[in-house]
């Protein structure tokens, strides 16, 4: 969904909500905007973090969804997409708190490492869903946090964030039998493994991980 994807790190703050013009309704928040010139309104609601949006055609008085196809692209569609995006974008900018990663538990770690290590997470692909951690006295990799579909690793389809980092082969051989941990995505599988980041594993237990990880970064040969 296009308010998923544009939402997907973001926490509402209601109060700029209400600032912004949302009115609460038992805990449901909405907010409307006419566009193109008072024939259609947007109506966004915010109800348990969550945004969703519709867009109504007055004149009919009915739902309008052909701007959600992606094979419909024409002016028209465009523009009324357009501004359905513009709005949720501004709404995003003024009513809510940006995280770096989209779990919980992915900003529990990457705030720990920043704490630990004083390590930032590096967005090196020009995206906002994969971020590296490196030693910044060498530049070495010791973890990386993505953004993908689980299906990749396993036959569950959802996104999902994960983290690879780089242990023994002889843990990763233990580790990969037990809930949360997979052979590494998208790196050398005996020397790196990656795990969910969706409080499967406790965080304690990722922390031991992290660290024999960035042992390898400070060895001398």
């Amino acid at each position: 969904m296009i308010e998923e994807e544009i939402f997907k790190k973001s926490i509402i703050d209601l109060d700029k909500c209400k600032k912004y013009g949302f009115f609460d309704s038992n805990g449901i928040y909405t907010y409307k905007k006419s566009i193109l010139k008072d024939t259609f309104e947007i109506i966004i609601t915010i109800k348990d973090n969550k945004v969703t949006g519709k867009i109504i055609e007055k004149e009919l008085e009915e739902e309008y969804l052909n701007y959600r196809i992606e094979s419909n692209v024409g002016e028209f569609v465009g523009s009324i997409k357009e501004e359905f995006i513009k709005l949720l974008k501004d709404i995003k900018d003024k009513c809510t708190i940006q995280n770096e990663f989209v779990f919980a538990q992915a900003n529990r770690i990457s705030n720990w490492i920043k704490d630990t290590y004083h390590d930032n997470p590096e967005f090196l692909w020009n995206d906002d869903k994969n971020a590296v951690f490196r030693n910044k006295n060498n530049k070495k990799w010791y973890g990386i946090i993505m953004y993908i579909n689980q299906n990749k690793i396993s036959t569950t389809d959802k996104m999902i964030e994960v983290m690879n980092v780089k242990l023994p082969p002889e843990q990763i051989d233990e580790l990969v039998n037990k809930k949360g941990f997979y052979r590494a995505y998208h790196m050398n599988k005996k020397y790196w493994i990656t795990f969910t980041l969706d409080d499967t594993i406790e965080d304690n237990k990722l922390k031991e991980l992290i660290e024999i990880s960035y042992g390898y970064t400070i060895k001398k040969n």
